[in-house]
Order: C-alpha cells, then structure tokens, then sequence
C-alpha cells in the first residue's frame, strides 16, 4: 500500500531555488554532460546518464572527479540481472533502492550499456566480474538515479566521487568547470516540491461530444515544467461528492488509438460516464507509461514482444512496475474545492494512494471496457499481477 505523503517538505522561500537547480540538472543529464551532486556529510560526486556512455565520455568523467565511476543502477534491474534477491528489499529493513556496481578491469562504454539497457547484448562476460555494493538511501548514487528518473532516462548512472582537495569549495569547483550543480535533497523532493506549486495558468470551455459543457483547466508548477490538465464537466460544486477520473496520459492510445491498451477507451468512457452523470472532473496527469515517459514504454513494448508482460517490462528497464505518483492530482482536487470524491477506476492502489494525499474517496466506481486481441494479455496482467479489479 502506498505510504501517506506530505507536501510541506520545505520552506516557499526555497522551493524556486529547489526546482531551477534540478531542472538545470535534468536538461543537462540529458544533453550527456556532467553534472555534480553534493549529499550529506559532505559526499560529493559527478555524474552521468548511463545510456550516454561512450569511452570519451567514461575518460572524461574519470579525469574530472580524479577517480573512476561505478555504475548505480536499481534494484530492480538488479534483481533482473541476478546480482540480488527480491526478499532483500522486501526485509524489515529493506537497503536502499539503488545498488552501485564496479567491475575488476575497469568499466567500459559497452560494458555500461549492456548491465543498464535490456535492448542490448545481455551482459553474459560482465556479470562474472561485477561487485555490487549497497548504497545509502542518502547518497549521491541513490540521488543520481533519481535524476536519470526525472529526465526520463534509462534509470542507471556513472557517479565518479570528487577526489580533488579543491572540491570542499564544491560551489566553486563546479563553477569553474561551467558544471551544474544540485542538492541530493532537491532529487529528493522534487515531485513533491513540483506538486504543491502547481498553479493554475490559463483554461478555456471546450465542448466535447459528450459532455459539451466542460472546461479545461491547465496547471503548472513553478519551475515551468509539464502540465498537467483539469477537464471539469459541468459545475460540480464543493458540497458535491463529484465524479472523478485520474488519467495519466497515453500518448499511443488516447491520440493514436492504440489497440495494446484500454487507455483511448477508459479516457472516452469517463467523459461520458462523467458528462451523463451531470457533473465531475477528469484529470489528465503528464504521467505516461506509468510515468517512465514515452521513449521508456516504446522500450517496453519491444521487451513484451519478446515475450514479457507490462509490468515485467518496467522492471527489466530498472523502473517499478508503476512509478506514477498522485500528489498533483490531490492538489488539483483541493484547488477545485473537491476534498470527497467518487472515484472512476479498476485500480485500488489509486484509491490509497489518492486517500493519503487526503483525499476523501467516498466510493470506488468500475471503469472497464471489452477487451481485444491486442490487449487481452495487457489486461489480465493487470487483473492478475496488478491487483486491478475488473
């Protein structure tokens, strides 16, 4: 069951400064450059995304920190690769969600993006030299792949410790190197901190074709980043116990009609089911792929063409099999004035997880639709696997 979140994790004063850095971080993580990340008690590290590895890029790195790189990458994609056991992390005191491997000889470019990407050759020779190590919760490798996870990325990194006795300056080190430079707490809280300055910008009516009453309501959160949307159907009123849909988005079935998923018939299902009830909201959370983001669901779908299933898939990327979080949806809720709600879905892990963003869920109401040849596996895995009650 998902554990009860808090949005106050931080002083308003400092959630701009919070977000701009991690934001700076992402943008450069994805673009294969360095960036340097200061945790606790003075741990200090470079870093870069795994899937840009190439052997300048390793050199580089090395040369940087003074030190060679170890490769962080989940558990998850640990467990995958055989170099641990799934009842380590599910233990009373379950280690961090991040292990770090080196291997005797040294790191490789290929090396790297065989133990980090599925799609590639399987890591026979690798995995007879690796060493795992747990890491702190805390550290700058768990924060690494934190970030590779915001971006969107494969979640494995090279994080190479700062070895130079100039780096207890680290602000000025990296300013020197025209480095970035983010705080692990930031990764740390940064859905959250994105969730609680989420605003309100623009909205406009947009007649659907059926609910022609409706108004679509975009929210922001302060650092710029992706919006999430409110499609408010008629005029549910605070006192109301509206009608609620959470969608996250589906590029490939709610625009393409993609016939792997449900999603294009869940999305227009609830705005009907919403429109005919005479009042409610769907909310369209930027959360695709179950919030791996689209390039990492294209990925799994070639993994379940090889055979795995949906949530398997995930997991062999290195991702949890549903990485969604629904603290904007809660804060999007309250901003509409709707703190108890009806909420349209199969899942009951949405329903906790939206209760212990205290959310009052008044009752769960089906959301299912017939299957098809396509998507027949997709959804019994979700019955199945998933918890999902059809």
């Amino acid at each position: 069951m998902p554990h009860r979140q808090h949005l106050l994790t931080m002083p308003a004063t400092r959630e701009p400064a919070s977000l701009l850095s991690v934001d700076r971080a992402v943008f450069e993580l994805r673009r294969g450059r360095v960036v340097a990340i200061a945790a606790s008690e003075g741990a200090r590290a470079l870093v870069m995304a795994a899937e840009g590895a190439s052997p300048q890029s390793l050199q580089d790195l090395a040369d940087l920190a003074g030190c060679a790189p170890s490769l962080s990458i989940t558990r998850r994609r640990a467990e995958v690769l055989g170099l641990t056991n799934k009842s380590d992390a599910t233990a009373k005191d379950a280690p961090s969600s991040v292990m770090a491997l080196s291997l005797s000889g040294g790191l490789d470019a290929e090396a790297v993006l065989r133990l980090a990407d599925p799609l590639t050759e399987a890591p026979t020779a690798e995995l007879k030299r690796t060493t795992v190590q747990d890491v702190s919760k805390h550290g700058p490798q768990s924060a690494a792949v934190g970030l590779t996870k915001i971006a969107r990325l494969l979640p494995a990194a090279l994080v190479a410790t700062i070895v130079d006795p100039e780096s207890a300056d680290l602000a000025g080190w990296v300013a020197r190197r025209n480095l970035a430079l983010v705080d692990a707490g930031d990764i740390f809280q940064y859905e959250r901190t994105a969730a609680r300055t989420l605003k309100r910008i623009s909205e406009a009516r947009v007649p659907l074709e059926d609910a022609e009453h409706t108004r679509i309501i975009a929210y922001r959160p302060q650092d710029g980043g992706l919006e999430h949307l409110a499609i408010v159907i008629g005029d549910p009123k605070p006192t109301d116990t509206a009608l609620v849909r959470i969608h996250s988005e589906c590029f490939t079935g709610d625009l393409l009609g993609s016939l792997r998923c449900d999603c294009g018939d869940q999305l227009r299902g609830a705005i009907g089911a919403i429109g005919a009830s005479g009042s409610g909201v769907l909310l369209y959370l930027a959360q695709e792929g179950r919030g791996i983001g689209l390039v990492n669901k294209l990925r799994a779908y070639t993994l379940q063409d090889r055979g795995l299933d949906t949530l398997d898939a995930n997991e062999m990327l290195g991702y949890d099999a549903d990485e969604r979080v629904y603290l904007p949806a809660a804060e999007m809720l309250k901003d509409l004035g709707l703190k108890k709600v009806k909420l349209l879905t199969n899942n009951p892990d949405k329903v906790s997880a939206l209760s212990n963003c205290g959310i009052d869920i008044a009752e769960r109401v089906a959301h299912a639709f017939p299957s098809n040849k396509h998507n027949e596996q997709y959804l019994e895995t979700k019955k199945a696997k998933g918890g999902h009650l059809f």
